[in-house]
């Protein structure tokens, strides 16, 4: 992670440096439990939905993260999965994100 820091020897996504973290100690999860993309395209960061059946792992992987689309006041109908999970802001503040027009 220090020689990432100071010399940039990988460009995209967090899983290097996971994979640099627990040295390999770690458990494949099947791909259908995985809902990632729900960050968008990584040029505009568009909405999208979740796939069909079960989800365990919810992703924002792309361009759109929630947290940023709830600051703007510009979330998509699934950043609402997340927004239990942000320390900080108070619930009610984020739920009215969503029922305001």
């Amino acid at each position: 992670m220090r020689i990432q820091k100071r010399n940039r020897i990988y460009e995209l996504g967090s899983l290097p440096p996971f994979l640099l973290v627990f040295a390999g100690d770690v458990e494949r999860v099947e791909h259908r439990w995985n809902q990632h993309g729900l960050g968008g395209d990584n040029l505009e960061g568009l909405c999208r939905d979740l796939h069909p059946g079960p989800v365990s792992l919810l992703h924002w992987s792309g361009k759109g993260k929630p947290w940023l689309r709830i600051d703007s006041k510009k979330p998509c109908p699934l950043d609402s999965l997340w927004a239990p999970y942000d320390l900080f802001r108070h619930s009610s503040s984020v739920s009215s994100v969503f029922t305001d027009s």
